[in-house]
């Protein structure tokens, strides 16, 4: 039996995928990777924080200054798009050592998670698809860093925030991982 099914294998050659480098859905597709570390004895605290916009996003996160911009003013989890051929694992090293300045940090291994959605931003815009790589790990409170990336980096109680405090959508990044707002 023939079909016509266009299946998600992604090449730059017509003859050994459906898609080609150049054919990806009108709202695009990202692969990102999440760095999601709690406070030693206290899971609902997460580190998270405001991005200072004086610091290289778009080198460290793939962030532009407009976007670095927006979503300053909200929590943000560590978190960056991958790299053309980096690997998850790789990217969350990458996302340690550049945003956080713990380069010996130690995770889990990734829960993986997709995502189809109209972008805020983009009301009338086609679905966005994401492919998230969530890394998990923990940390004393008294070993937070202090990186140049962050105007404020800290620990933040999800059971008193609100999702409407989280920048960039990350509140469903941080609900896809298990966790829980408190907040309305």
């Amino acid at each position: 039996m023939t079909t016509d099914r266009r299946f998600s294998r992604f090449s730059k050659s017509r003859e050994t995928a459906s898609f080609s480098i150049t054919e990806i859905p009108a709202g695009g597709v990202c692969l990102s990777a999440f760095v999601i570390v709690t406070e030693t004895g206290h899971p609902t605290n997460v580190l998270m924080g405001h991005m200072n916009p004086r610091a290289p996003w778009d080198h460290i996160g793939a962030l532009d200054p407009s976007r670095v911009e927006v979503h300053s003013r909200g929590w943000m989890l560590p978190s960056s798009h991958l790299i053309f051929q980096e690997s998850p694992g790789d990217a969350a090293r990458r996302i340690a050592r550049e945003q956080l300045e713990l380069p010996n940090l130690s995770f889990s291994e990734p829960m993986v998670v997709s995502e189809a959605y109209t972008p805020r931003r983009f009301p009338d815009a086609a679905k966005h698809w994401d492919l998230e790589f969530l890394f998990r790990s923990e940390i004393p409170a008294a070993d937070i860093p202090h990186p140049a990336a962050w105007a404020e980096l800290a620990f933040v109680d999800l059971r008193r925030t609100a999702k409407s405090e989280i920048a960039r959508s990350h509140e469903d990044v941080i609900e896809s991982a298990g966790l829980h707002f408190g907040g309305a």
